[in-house]
């Protein structure tokens, strides 16, 4: 129970991985599975990710993005995986520039367990305004005024992930 404790509020942690990092594919994971045959509204793909519109979606346009291979969540990533995440960030820009979102009216983020819904990490890239104020709290941005780069929240935006994993952190529920 104290480990489970310390896994949402500590900025450092260990992750059970295989030799390269991450996992291939789980049986048991939806996100290891997306396909237009399997029911999801695949938008952009290619080798390394796949993008398609959220099916309870928050925003006017709600597309997550994922990885090919298995990343069970935020959490999982170090500082390795920075390239990964600035990828899916630009992926995210070009799919909202295709849709001419101004930037002003975009976010992009990801919730942190024990707050996702999927084990499998997926980038939420949301074109605003949101459908109410309830489905606008699920995305609250925590931002930190103590010289970390995000507050107690559930949800980082992409940009402060990306800063704790430069930094060599891991993202937390606590600040990180």
């Amino acid at each position: 129970m104290f480990g489970f404790f310390m896994s949402l509020f500590s900025c450092v942690g260990s992750t059970q991985t295989s030799d390269d990092g991450h996992f291939s594919l789980m049986k048991s994971c939806t996100f290891c599975h997306v396909s237009k045959p399997n029911g999801f509204r695949i938008v952009w793909e290619d080798d390394t990710f796949c993008a398609f519109i959220d099916h309870k979606p928050a925003a006017e346009h709600h597309l997550l993005i994922i990885p090919k291979i298995h990343i069970t969540s935020v959490r999982s990533l170090t500082k390795k995986d920075t390239i990964m995440v600035q990828s899916m960030e630009r992926i995210g820009h070009d799919i909202l520039d295709g849709l001419s979102v101004s930037p002003s009216a975009r976010r992009m983020g990801f919730h942190i367990p024990p707050f996702n819904s999927v084990d499998h990490l997926h980038l939420h890239v949301h074109g605003l305004p949101y459908a109410s104020p309830f489905r606008e709290a699920k995305y609250m941005i925590s931002k930190d005024s103590h010289g970390n780069e995000k507050g107690y929240g559930w949800f980082a935006e992409v940009g402060q992930v990306i800063r704790i994993l430069e930094k060599g952190g891991r993202v937390r529920v606590s600040p990180c």
